[in-house]
């Protein structure tokens, strides 16, 4: 078993602790260290490849991989003693030999990061999503600043404007922070919208909203309740105003969303959604490679069990 991760990750540290249970043999590793403490030797014949990954603790033949674990590692890096152009060539031979070859295992992933990107973006998740039987609230991309104005007017309601992808912003002295949804008041909006794309999408009226992690075809669904009203535009920026608790998935939204995940390829998805007043299930986003911790403390969902039994049944 392969665990595909950064040093610190407590997602995988509760994966990692099921497989131990079940006397599951991993190797986990990050790719950013690769090749400086790690090595790779693998030959194709007839067969895929084999051959040996190994770091300075451990190692593992790759003919007898079942699954991988993919958890937002880094990137591989070869040595800052590299000139360029010399060093980004070699990081891109680094990273097309390593998941190249991991590629090519005929093995489970949770998730294939090339799947993963291509499922991640919000412009194609929604159109999906409406076609398999998924509520999804009216959307505008833009970057022209006339076109902002007049959809909100259309909307006839309050408009939200949101990242199109997660990711926070880095400062140059090393300080992050994310970039919340906002209710947008359309004579506020100017030129600056010209200056990347937007995503515009109408307010859904709401009781709370759901966090629905899913593993395989089973299904964790948690009810997030706002207790601010920054919560309850962005439950993102205020967790300490946030209570949870466990609910039933409507049978419609089950099949939209396995559906959903089988377009996709995927073994894995964070769903966001609202629950309207009348009961409606409205999908905002899926993150294939969402966080799930955090809701399985605050709920005892057993969503690291269920990650480990389908890592575990792994390939035929």
């Amino acid at each position: 078993m392969l665990v595909v991760t950064k040093e610190l990750d407590p997602a995988a540290d509760l994966v990692v602790d099921e497989l131990t249970i079940r006397r599951v043999p991993v190797m986990r590793f990050d790719m950013g260290d690769f090749p400086l403490s790690m090595s790779l030797s693998v030959e194709h014949a007839a067969a895929p490849w084999t051959g040996v990954l190994a770091d300075e603790y451990r190692s593992v033949r790759l003919e007898e991989v079942r699954a991988v674990y993919y958890r937002r590692p880094r990137l591989p890096a070869v040595s800052e003693g590299l000139q360029e152009p010399h060093r980004t060539w070699a990081n891109e031979q680094a990273l097309a030999g390593l998941l190249g070859t991991l590629y090519a295992l005929p093995v489970t992933w949770v998730n294939r990061p090339d799947v993963d990107g291509m499922a991640s973006h919000k412009a194609g998740q929604l159109p999906v999503a409406a076609a398999h039987g998924l509520r999804t609230p009216r959307s505008l991309i833009t970057t022209d600043q006339e076109v902002a104005r007049k959809f909100c007017h259309q909307v006839d309601g309050p408009v939200i404007c949101k990242p199109l992808m997660g990711g926070p912003l880095e400062y140059p002295d090393g300080h992050r922070t994310g970039v919340p949804t906002h209710v947008v008041d359309p004579d506020t909006i100017d030129d600056s919208v010209s200056l990347t794309a937007h995503l515009f999408q109408e307010w859904v009226p709401k009781t709370h909203e759901v966090r629905l992690t899913v593993v395989g075809k089973e299904m964790f669904a948690a009810e997030i309740r706002a207790g601010s009203d920054a919560a309850r535009v962005d439950w993102r920026s205020d967790y300490d105003a946030l209570t949870y608790d466990v609910c039933r998935v409507p049978d419609d939204v089950r099949a939209g969303v396995l559906s959903w995940l089988e377009h996709f390829r995927l073994n894995f998805g964070a769903f966001d959604f609202a629950v309207t007043p009348a009961g409606d299930w409205v999908m905002f986003e899926c993150n294939p490679s969402g966080e799930w911790s955090w809701i399985q403390n605050e709920t005892g969902l057993p969503i690291a069990t269920h990650i480990a039994d389908l890592l575990a049944e792994g390939r035929p």
